[in-house]
């Protein structure tokens, strides 16, 4: 029993360990004053604490504007390509049109092209819209990689809907706008929350695009500024970049807490198809 035992919780264990550790040592070098990250008896722990990292962070820096931004731009692109996808997603189960499933292959494909391609061309689009250094530019920007997973996933999740449902509805009176939204919209909730939480994650996390079309630093977002304005020349702030890290990475862990069950369940219900 105990062999058996070990053999399963031992490599959980060191999966555990492996994958925790570089947010441990996120917290250690939060909380660790700059005489102690150069020089420690014991580099995993703590021995003197301090706080002036993240004071000095929030403080003589713009985190806070930076983390507004990237709180704006994230929500934004999240309902819009949300909101897109669904739309989509149905037209192409629903309405059946020629061609459909071709449109859906397209819409996958279309993910996949790396987002180091799409720049150049994209940056030509923004200039001539005057849209460069403009924050919510960044939203139907960050909306060009986002609507083709979402679409992909919610279509996976709309085929397993019953189409009686809407035969039903029909047959009552209602038309494809109540349908779309009373009847079919209650049930795809947990595909919506998953592509929601993919797409919220996904723009958090970006760096290309906001680097490449932000450059005054009142626009720049989390990921942006602290490697532009925390990095100087040869000089790494590690305790502020820590501590940016750190508070940067708590929107994503409360959604991922409180809509993990969401999440599982409408990947889930995505791939059975």
């Amino acid at each position: 029993m105990f062999l058996r035992r070990l053999r399963l919780y031992g490599p959980l264990a060191l999966y555990g360990v492996f994958l925790l550790l570089p947010f441990y040592w996120m917290l250690l070098t939060t909380f660790k004053p700059d005489a102690e990250l150069l020089k420690s008896p014991n580099p995993f722990l703590i021995f003197h604490v301090t706080i002036e990292h993240i004071t000095g962070l929030l403080t003589q820096t713009q985190y806070l504007q930076w983390f507004g931004n990237t709180l704006f731009v994230s929500a934004a692109s999240t309902v819009v390509s949300v909101f897109i996808s669904y739309i989509t997603a149905y037209a192409i189960i629903r309405l059946r049109f020629p061609g459909s499933e071709v449109v859906s292959t397209a819409i996958f494909l279309a993910y996949i092209v790396p987002p180091a391609i799409l720049f150049i061309p994209l940056a030509t689009i923004i200039i001539q819209l005057h849209w460069f250094d403009k924050l919510w530019a960044l939203v139907p920007i960050y909306a060009t990689f986002l609507v083709p997973f979402c679409t992909w996933l919610l279509i996976g999740f709309l085929k397993n809907i019953p189409r009686e449902l809407e035969e039903a509805a029909r047959v009552d009176g209602a038309s494809n706008f109540a349908i779309i939204w009373r009847i079919i919209f209650p049930i795809a909730v947990p595909g919506l929350i998953s592509a929601s939480i993919f797409s919220f994650t996904l723009s958090w996390n970006e760096y290309l695009y906001a680097l490449v079309y932000m450059s005054s630093s009142t626009n720049k977002t989390v990921s942006v500024g602290m490697i532009t304005e925390l990095i100087r020349g040869d000089r790494f702030q590690w305790g502020e970049l820590m501590a940016g890290a750190l508070i940067g990475i708590l929107p994503a862990i409360l959604v991922y807490f409180f809509f993990v069950e969401y999440y599982v369940a409408g990947v889930s219900g995505s791939v059975k198809e």
